[in-house]
């Protein structure tokens, strides 16, 4: 009698299946119990400690709403966690936080960022720029003091400057807290330099050629000035030639008397003048930057001229690698030999990394040692000319492109049932009417949202434009946006174009821009494709 018959025999008594734990159910319930409390326990103290330095970087930065929004949080989690209701809720928190983190955040700062003027010489705070501004100006009084300079580490290790006046022979010693005399019978002094000095290291070899930063920044204040190491063995008095008075807010240049007011666009500035003082610092500038990409020319020139090719590209990119894709995916969809292969082969390039595939494109165009115009023998600017470069961009964005519309297409097109076609050509339709009638209106049901995703992915396809042309060649006006950068691209030139100063600002503003633009586009594009539904 056989094991089945054996539990369903009369006076037998039915034995339960036995239940067999795959290996993931099984570490979740080693992890159950007092296992499971343990770790809890030890992920809440982590957490815990975590915001408790974080706590206390933003009270030391005075960052008070933050620091409020940390302790709630805090606070909440360890409430939620610590009582056995709410199971669902603990799982929701996990992924509620890190969208918040990831996406809410950076969108919140970034609108935060546009309308402030965050650019080159207004990055720091006001404090750290009236203290900037108080270093930069000190200057060698005409009567100042100059030292042969001993750099040496005090008996605590910290950096001191032993100096000789090279006028009077007197040594002193200098650290951040001032200046002190030193009685020349208790220092050795060669050649108008110090050699040895009690409580006191002299700094020797390659450790004092690597103090030229330390030195740079290092001051030894005196009286309403400083003295200020010039390289590692000679020293300078420097004095103030502004004068900042806190109470009423203003620098006023010694000299001249000029004042500098605080012109409420983060710099410090003459009203008679218009000078303004370096550096300036962050602050609040309401809607200037989206004024500035609507109303200047500078601004909104280029602008402009980059969405139109944006759109170009976006548009040309999707349509030719639609329509190459749907043309090979017909092709290939009736059995033939090598099939397999064939669409083995076409999907090669989507196989490969698309940076990879960019340098390599890249170098094949190249002008001067290009294979493409070595073969050809040809010397095409395929990548130095306005008009080739846009053409070589699409092409291989087509390259990149048409792979992703070849699977999605074959596979749209097995999916259309075959009744329907051969319904059509009973009724005498021939392959052109059947394709247009009936193929390829139920292939845009599935392939128009895919479409549209495909378009807002290349509107922003900084890969593409970056690794293949950079952005160029130049354009003709003096903007930093290029004959093929697109809108993310030139957004990236704004704001970290070395050379020509970085405007975070403004693009966070051109960032908001496009938002708006891919927004509205893909909007309008989802209820137009709504008609789609109606072939169903």
């Amino acid at each position: 009698m056989t094991e089945t018959a054996a539990q369903h025999s009369p006076g037998s008594k039915a034995q339960p299946p036995a239940i067999r734990w795959s290996l993931p159910a099984r570490i979740v319930t080693g992890f159950s119990g007092l296992p499971g409390l343990i770790l809890k326990f030890a992920l809440l103290a982590i957490l815990n400690a975590l915001a408790v330095w974080a706590g206390v970087v933003l009270a030391s930065n005075e960052r008070w709403p933050a620091l409020a929004v940390l302790v709630l949080a805090t606070v909440g989690i360890d409430f939620l966690y610590l009582q056995p209701r709410g199971l669902p809720l603990k799982f929701l928190v996990p992924g509620t936080v890190f969208l918040l983190a990831f996406q809410v955040v950076p969108v919140l700062y970034t609108i935060q960022v546009a309308f402030t003027n965050y650019s080159t010489g207004h990055i720091l705070s006001k404090s750290e720029a009236v203290s900037t501004i108080e270093e930069n100006t000190l200057a060698p009084p005409p009567d100042g003091q100059t030292y042969t300079l001993s750099p040496a580490l005090d008996k605590d290790g910290n950096l001191a400057l032993l100096l000789v006046d090279d006028a009077s022979g007197k040594p002193y010693v200098g650290t951040e807290d001032g200046l002190e005399p030193l009685a020349t019978s208790d220092v050795t002094i060669a050649e108008g330099l110090i050699t040895a000095a009690p409580g006191y290291t002299l700094i020797k070899g390659a450790r004092l050629f690597a103090l030229d930063r330390e030195l740079a920044d290092f001051r030894v204040p005196v009286g309403k000035g400083a003295v200020h190491p010039e390289g590692i063995d000679s020293a300078v008095e420097l004095a103030p030639t502004m004068r900042y008075d806190r109470k009423a807010d203003t620098f006023t240049n010694i000299s001249n008397g000029a004042v500098f007011r605080d012109n409420g666009k983060g710099a410090y500035a003459s009203p008679t003048t218009n000078e303004q003082l370096e550096p300036g610092w962050k602050t609040t500038v309401g809607s200037k930057n989206f004024s500035r990409v609507l109303h200047d020319p500078l601004i909104r020139g280029p602008f402009v001229r980059v969405f139109a090719w944006t759109l170009a590209f976006a548009t040309l990119t999707v349509v030719l690698s639609f329509a190459l894709g749907l043309f090979l995916a017909v092709t290939l969809q009736k059995q033939f030999r090598f099939q397999r292969l064939y669409r083995t082969i076409l999907i090669f390039p989507y196989a490969v990394p698309s940076f990879l595939t960019l340098l390599v494109w890249r170098g094949l165009l190249n002008d001067d040692f290009g294979v493409v115009n070595k073969l050809l023998h040809t010397s095409f600017p395929f990548l130095f000319d306005g008009t080739w470069a846009k053409g070589s961009v699409i092409l291989v964005s087509l390259w990149l492109t048409f792979p992703y519309f070849f699977l999605v297409s074959l596979g749209a097109l097995q999916s259309i049932p075959g009744d329907l076609v051969e319904a059509a050509r009973v009724d005498g339709a021939g392959a052109w009417q059947v394709f247009r009638q009936i193929t390829f209106p139920l292939l845009l049901v599935a392939v128009a949202p895919l479409m549209i995703a495909s378009f807002a992915f290349n509107f922003n396809n900084f890969n593409n434009i970056f690794l293949l042309t950079g952005g160029g060649p130049p354009a003709g006006d003096a903007s930093v946006a290029g004959e093929t950068d697109i809108l993310i691209s030139y957004t990236y030139k704004i704001a970290f174009t070395a050379g020509r100063g970085t405007d975070y600002a403004l693009a966070a503003t051109v960032s908001i821009f496009i938002f708006l633009i891919v927004a509205m586009i893909a909007t309008v594009s989802f209820w137009r494709s709504k008609t789609l539904e109606q072939i169903r």
